[in-house]
């Protein structure tokens, strides 16, 4: 009888835990490898590559990704050679300067936004490396390491970036620059705390995501969690560092809405034993999928991008 409880449990456990691969081909970078993987979790393609914050694969299958410091390469996967790079570092007037590069996104025209940071600005740039734009940001503790985190340029025109430093999302008017929206992440009543893993807190936002029904999906780095903020700054909806069932959140970092709604979050310090990207539904805060290959890519994994769900909102 004992035996068949225990032959029970076991397989109820079974029924009920998340799998670490359900059905997501990714891209991702850790331990100085840049890796697709495939839905079943194997490696697709490898090569080595240095830790990232931003990385996009474009239509034609070339991955557009952080190099360094403060340049932006394109890869072609089946030579592995770097086909175009631009270098934020010593072009259109950085030369010697402190110049980091942690956001960049391709534009639909073909020309390439990278946010600055040292620079404090937001440039658009044509395959020539010409500057076809450029924004002034808002930064109240410059710094090039932390002026900004991701940054993206909207449908409307408008960059919405992170500023991990001042703990601020703000979004900036394409055309004249000006901040018509911005938000300070809260602290919740807690004090900050140094660190990078678990034990760590503060409002260093990684992420944002302007959601179809206007609100601001942001997640929040080293808060532990992912907040959705209405355009009058009342949070509706977020999610917290035990909130999820077996899950520890750490630093916060990417996020992703696929096409069925459901939220892709990045778990970047968390330790072995915890997901690196977690996929839950967000009506019902359930984890349907885990990322989890801690030997592989180990602690330091930022940024990632899923290759199977054309459209996901990142």
């Amino acid at each position: 009888m004992n035996l068949l409880r225990l032959s029970l449990a076991f397989a109820i456990l079974a029924a009920i835990t998340v799998p670490t691969f359900a059905g997501h081909r990714l891209i991702t970078q850790g331990n100085d490898k840049l890796v697709i993987v495939d839905a079943d979790g194997n490696t697709e393609w490898e090569m080595r590559w240095g830790g990232i914050h931003d990385i996009h694969v474009l239509k034609n299958g070339h991955i557009l990704v952080q190099q360094g410091g403060a340049k932006v390469a394109e890869i072609d996967p089946k030579t592995k050679d770097v086909v175009w790079s631009y270098d934020s570092a010593k072009q259109n007037g950085n030369e010697g300067k402190p110049i980091e590069v942690h956001a960049f996104q391709p534009l639909p025209n073909g020309h390439l936004m990278i946010a600055e940071s040292g620079a404090g600005r937001i440039i658009e740039v044509d395959r020539d490396g010409k500057i076809l734009k450029q924004i002034k940001l808002k930064v109240n503790h410059p710094h090039p390491h932390t002026d900004t985190r991701l940054a993206r340029k909207l449908a409307n025109g408008n960059y919405l970036v992170c500023h991990e430093g001042d703990g601020f999302v703000r979004e900036y008017d394409g055309k004249t620059g000006d901040v018509t929206w911005e938000y300070e992440v809260p602290m919740f009543g807690k004090e900050a705390r140094g660190g990078h893993g678990p034990e760590a807190f503060g409002n260093k936002c990684f992420a944002a995501i302007r959601l179809a029904n206007g609100n601001t999906l942001i997640a929040t780095g080293n808060g532990h969690s992912v907040i959705e903020v209405t355009p009058a700054k009342e949070v509706t909806w977020k999610i917290e560092q035990k909130d999820l069932p077996g899950i520890t959140l750490a630093w916060v970092t990417t996020l992703e809405v696929l096409p069925n709604g459901h939220y892709v979050i990045g778990n970047c310090h968390a330790g072995e034993g915890q997901p690196l990207l977690i996929e839950l539904d967000p009506k019902t805060k359930k984890v349907v999928w885990q990322f989890d290959q801690y030997p592989k890519f180990g602690n330091n994994v930022s940024n990632s991008q899923i290759l199977d769900a054309e459209n996901a909102a990142r």
